[in-house]
């Protein structure tokens, strides 16, 4: 029997991500959101939690940016998660993508890379060879990784970013904007700047 595709999430994000369902031709049932600020998104319905019929087919992807928000919806539910990946990204097929990720188009994915569950790789960014990409993690428009770069559970990547070889960037990390790393970054740090420095600490997810 043929899937149900149901995505979570309303706003902005969820148009991009639907955009990719649409490069695949999926034929996306409805849009979930428990509190809609529209009725339908590019005339798909948007619905309630509550309101959607769950089969053994229905299949979720999370389009929704925000990292803690992306992983409270996993950790609360026990949906079957798919991959959506535009046809217009380059990824390597001896790169590994986990279930819930989703890849924007132009996004360059290069071999040996192992990405986690429930990531956003945004349009354009880089993500080269060796590299690990663990679960919730958004790698931000533009942005672009070196070889051997390991990120871990949850950090932001932010827009046109630049990390050189081999860095670390640790968990619910946050770079800034354009910021040039080339030291490892500590746990919840929030590091903006050229080269990176570190100007405050996340609280902990």
């Amino acid at each position: 029997m043929e899937s149900n595709y149901y995505i979570f999430g309303a706003s902005g994000h969820a148009k991009v991500v639907l955009d990719i369902l649409f490069s695949k031709n999926y034929q996306i049932k409805a849009i979930v959101d428990d509190n809609p600020k529209v009725e339908d998104l590019f005339s798909i319905p948007v619905l309630k939690n509550e309101n959607i019929p769950l089969s053994e087919y229905s299949k979720f992807v999370i389009a929704i940016g925000n990292n803690a928000i992306r992983k409270e919806i996993v950790e609360k539910s026990t949906y079957n998660y798919f991959t959506a990946i535009h046809t217009k990204a380059c990824v390597s097929e001896l790169a590994t993508i986990d279930e819930g990720t989703v890849v924007m188009p132009n996004a360059v994915i290069n071999a040996a890379t192992k990405v986690g569950k429930h990531c956003i790789i945004n349009t354009a960014s880089v993500v080269e060879h060796d590299c690990v990409i663990s679960d919730f993690v958004h790698i931000s428009p533009n942005a672009s990784l070196a070889g051997n770069v390991i990120v871990a559970e949850g950090a932001h990547i932010g827009i046109g970013a630049s990390i050189i070889q081999g860095i670390t960037i640790g968990k619910w990390a946050t770079i800034g904007a354009g910021a040039v790393i080339i030291d490892n970054i500590p746990d919840y740090a929030v590091v903006v700047g050229n080269p990176g420095k570190i100007i405050r600490y996340n609280e902990n997810e």
